[in-house]
Formats: structure tokens, sequence, C-alpha cells
């Protein structure tokens, strides 16, 4: 298990981290989520000892985070590191043997990752040869070949076009069923949504939300509420229950009445035609975390 342990970061009158902490299991994906400038880069290189906290720590399995240990972690930076001139297969077979990866494993995990990604044909081609979406491809690539056990990948979705996000998914949820633990940042939220088990949402250097997301949507106080009544959208008029939005004839309500209370409401209103009463999206989670 990767643990951050209440980090703290200042650059000057600037607060980066200011207390961040949460935990990534094995075998589990975590969406690290937040506004531009929250502090999750900095906290993402403070695991790798890129950025060094003024106080916290980073541990791996209970123990303080050793060289021995980042030969195990694979690192997606924001600011990609790769060798435009250099051909792609040899870029994967380089890092691979960076992190102690024999010769010949090196070779095969190198192949292995260009046919997964698409790019077998490419393995030739030099990295600034490739479109955007295929180095980015590459860059994953070269953060995986190794066979890490953790994963720490920053915004690796961006600038994907649907099929490399939909491979890049099934790559993650791979990984994560083979036992590895992933954590991510991304401001894809839906595609989170679809792909996390766990998310931390952090604000101005701060968690303002953290765990697991089914029990995260399913304890909110916001719900969807879609009710059409002789035909018609329909609006619950009750204490307890406040609208603060809608869309078509769905409308998101902090409601704190009794889904029966609003069945019964609407039944009285007229025909009830539909009743649809959902738990909210990370998208409403996640506006939500950082307004307060």
């Amino acid at each position: 298990m990767l643990s951050l342990i209440d980090l703290h970061k200042r650059y000057g009158n600037v607060v980066a981290l200011d207390g961040v902490g949460f935990d990534v299991a094995s075998g589990r994906i975590v969406g690290f989520l937040g506004p531009n400038g929250a502090g999750k880069t900095t906290a993402m290189r403070c695991i790798f000892g890129l950025v060094r906290p003024d106080s916290g720590e980073v541990r791996w399995n209970g123990a303080p985070v050793g060289d021995s240990d980042y030969l195990r972690f694979g690192y997606m930076p924001e600011a990609r590191g790769l060798y435009p001139k250099m051909k792609i297969r040899e870029q994967l077979v380089y890092f691979a043997r960076l992190s102690g990866v024999s010769a010949s494993d090196a070779a095969t995990s190198a192949d292995r990752w260009l046919d997964r990604f698409g790019l077998a044909d490419r393995a030739q081609s030099k990295l600034e040869e490739l479109s955007h979406g295929n180095q980015q491809r590459v860059q994953l690539a070269v953060s995986l070949v190794h066979d890490p056990t953790m994963a720490v990948l920053d915004e690796p979705f961006a600038g994907l076009d649907p099929i490399g996000v939909e491979a890049m998914a099934r790559t993650l949820r791979d990984l994560a069923e083979a036992g590895a633990g992933i954590v991510f940042s991304s401001h894809q939220l839906d595609l989170v949504q679809d792909v996390c088990q766990d998310v931390v949402i952090i604000n101005e250097g701060r968690v303002v939300l953290s765990g697991e997301l089914t029990e995260l949507r399913d304890r909110s106080e916001h719900r969807h509420l879609a009710v059409t009544v002789d035909g018609k959208p329909w609006a619950p008029d009750l204490p307890g229950v406040e609208s603060v939005g809608s869309n078509g004839d769905r409308y998101l309500i902090r409601a704190q009445s009794d889904i029966g209370d609003l069945l019964e409401r609407a039944r009285r209103d007229g025909e009830v035609t539909s009743f649809t009463f959902e738990p909210p999206s990370l998208s409403d989670l996640f506006r939500d975390a950082v307004r307060q």
C-alpha cells in the first residue's frame, strides 16, 4: 500500500499542500482530482522525491519509500520526458533496463506494450514522428514497461481520441485486476467515474472529499430526480427538498425527505408516468466539494 501522510509544502507565501493524506491499496484504482493549481502534481512529485515536503512522509507497505521501491513504481509525469529523436522501441527497452529488467525481458515487454497500444508497426519510428496521441501512448508504455506494482499517472488520458481513451482505461483495469495499485489525475470526471473505485478530491492543497466512490455517491445529500406527472416534468415542493438545478426533466435536488414521501406527493399531483431517483454523479460530488 502506498500512503501519503499529512504532506505539507509551501513555496514562499503559496501553500501547495496543506495536510494531504490518502492511501492507494494494491488492486485499487484511485482518481486523484482537483481544480487546476489544487496541488495534485506537487503531491505526485512528493511520492517520487522530486519535491521534498516541508513535513509529512510517503510510505510503501508501512515503511519509508526507498530506492529499491522506486524500481517497482511507474510514473507518468505531467511534463513528458521522452527523447524525441530516439526510436520508440529503443526507449521502452532503455527505460525498462533503468528499472532493473534484464535485456531479454525488457525487449519482450517492449514488444508486448507496443502491440497492446497498436504501435507495433511504428516500433522503429522516432518519437517526434508520431502524433500527439501516439506519443501519449508511448509515454504510458514507458511508465508500465517494467510491470510496476504501483503506477502514478498525471493526466494519462490527455490528448487521446476515444479509441485511445478506451484502450487506456482497459489497460488500467487489467493492471488493477493483476494486483497493481494505480492513482491517476484527470479532469475527465465521467471517465474517472467509470474507471475508479476510489477518489480523492483536493482543493487549495487540502483533501476535501475522499473514499470509495460508490459509498460517497450513496451517502451524498444530492440526488437526481426525474419525474413526469400527467406527461409533464414535475419538481417537488416539500420541506427538506431544495431544487438546485435542472436539465430537461431531470432535477438535481438536496433531499432530506424520504423517497416514499416524494412519490406520494407526486401521486397527489396527478398520474405518475415515470419516477427515477438516482445517486449524484462524480461531477456533482466534485462541484459540491470544491465549493465548500
